[in-house]
């Protein structure tokens, strides 16, 4: 009974990598029959009842509605809004003069600023925002995105200035600062080595390494010292936001100070012949950073590194209970205080410190609209699957299978059951409540330490997002390509297996040595 629950559960996700990386079928079609499948599955053989599984997909549009496809339109809509403004030309020019090696850029821009934008906002921002730099700035448009959805993975349990372990600390009842000296510990071989993978990702193998093992090197300690010793000591709220601002300091300065000549294959291409004579002065910089700027700034002051200005706006939301049956979780819709509104403040700001009149920026977010309406079914579909699967239970049932097949073994596959939960919800917090209970209980009934074993529930959970069908659907967004979903699924895949067996080994040796 219990293997057969565990296959029909496993139907949604079978057909999502079927459909997606076998029968190449656009994102939006394969994510919104895998919602119908779900749902006949719910009803059918879970017993939930029609207005439970009804409310359950409502519930879950809801949420991918506000805020995650927020988010991600905001993003897209900065991003746009500067090639209106021209200002992406300007950024274009400015990092050349930081550097003009592909590799280098990729690193400051996928690796540094996209571990900021994680540290900050997450809900894909760290790889709408960056992907699209990447690709504005000339980079291949799929090693861009591939790139940015391999290194976001460790940074996930830190997101959103430290939401999900701050998460499964509440769901397990463990020691906030505990956990998260667990997690960075979990996670910090596959921290140091992600930008090493961001250059060969980018640089199309492993000879791109050649000449640039010092930069590497850098980006990579000059990030995973700060945030592990961050999350060791001070907590999960500020790990990714100081390691990611040390990593972009100490690369410019390597750069600055070695001056690495950049090889033929990886330059990018030069936008004016006269840019020598063209410089840009600070002001010009300034006008054209200033979105990126502002959304840097606005996160910053509303978050809960600035009390007095967080709590002032946090009481502006909304609560509502849409799910019909028992347990229901409570929506929040913060109005103000949520990432995507802050974005969208900053893009338009950004945008009239660019000289774009009020028409240009209404027709660029009617255009991101309606380029990427795909995008956001795909999300509201997939986050309705996710919202069923839990209620009904089908959820549960996976991972209580997994648990009786493992047992002794179940380290190794801990991080395994968190990427499953990231593969349906796209959310690191959404698998923390779903799976973090489990993991510390499963921990306490064979013995082994329940923060090691949820620090492995949230590394799986970012190493699962590099697959989700959300964030794949941002990626082909980002990159400018909506409908290319499975092309993107079939190149992540193979990092996603070696991230998750990696995972699975140091879970597995880490309960042995603890």
């Amino acid at each position: 009974m219990l293997l057969l629950k565990f296959l029909l559960a496993m139907l949604p996700i079978i057909w999502l990598v079927a459909a997606l990386s076998g029968l190449k079928m656009a994102g939006h079609k394969a994510c919104v029959i895998a919602l119908l499948l779900t749902m006949a599955l719910a009803f059918g053989y879970w017993k939930l009842s029609a207005a439970c599984t009804i409310t359950a997909a409502l519930e879950g549009v809801l949420n991918a509605l506000w805020p995650i496809c927020l988010v991600i339109l905001a993003a897209l809509f900065t991003y746009n809004l500067t090639l209106k403004t021209g200002a992406m030309e300007l950024i274009k020019k400015m990092l050349a003069g930081v550097s003009k090696d592909q590799r280098v850029l990729a690193l400051i821009i996928g690796w540094g600023f996209g571990n900021f934008m994680e540290g900050m906002a997450g809900f894909g921002t760290a790889v709408a925002i960056p992907a699209s730099m990447l690709v504005g700035i000339g980079l291949d448009p799929m090693c861009a995105v591939l790139g940015c959805l391999v290194v976001n993975s460790t940074p996930t349990a830190f997101g959103s200035v430290g939401v999900p372990t701050v998460t499964l600390a509440s769901v397990t009842g463990t020691d906030v600062l505990s956990l998260s000296g667990n997690v960075v510990l979990i996670q910090c071989i596959l921290t140091f080595l992600s930008p090493f993978f961001m250059v060969c990702i980018c640089g199309k193998g492993i000879r791109a390494l050649k000449g640039m093992m010092g930069i590497t090197l850098t980006a990579a300690l000059s990030f995973t010292v700060p945030w592990f010793l961050t999350a060791k000591f001070i907590g999960p709220e500020l790990p990714d936001i100081i390691g990611s601002i040390c990593c972009m300091g100490c690369m410019i300065a390597a750069i600055k100070i070695f001056r690495p000549k950049p090889e033929a294959a990886y330059a990018i291409a030069v936008l004016n012949s006269n840019e020598g004579k063209n410089r840009i002065s600070v002001r010009e910089g300034v006008r054209a950073w200033s979105s990126f700027i502002l959304i840097f700034l606005l996160l910053i002051v509303t978050s809960n590194l600035c009390p007095p200005i967080h709590q002032a706006i946090a009481w502006m939301k909304s609560s509502v209970v849409v799910y019909a049956g028992e347990g229901a979780n409570t929506l929040v819709f913060s109005w103000i205080n949520t990432p995507g509104v802050m974005i969208f403040i900053a893009a338009v700001l950004g945008g009239l410190f660019q000289k774009a009149t009020a028409g240009e920026m209404a027709e660029v977010f009617a255009q991101t609209l309606k380029k990427y309406w795909k995008t956001i079914l795909t999300i509201c579909a997939v986050m309705a699957v996710a919202k069923i699967m839990s209620y009904s239970g089908m959820i549960s049932d996976i991972a209580k299978f997994l648990v009786a097949a493992a047992g002794p073994f179940y380290p190794f596959i801990a991080p395994f059951i968190g990427a499953i939960g990231a593969f349906v919800t796209g959310s690191g917090t959404s698998t923390c409540v779903l799976f973090g209970g489990l993991q510390s209980e499963t921990a306490a009934a064979l013995g082994f330490q329940a923060e090691w074993m949820a620090a492995a529930n949230v590394m799986g959970a970012g190493i699962g997002k590099m697959v989700c069908p959300q964030g794949i659907a941002i990626g082909a967004g980002a990159m400018n390509a909506v409908g290319s979903e499975s092309k993107i699924l079939s190149a992540v895949l193979k990092y996603f297996l070696l991230y998750a067996v990696l995972a699975g080994v140091i879970c597995y040796v880490g309960t042995r040595m603890r």
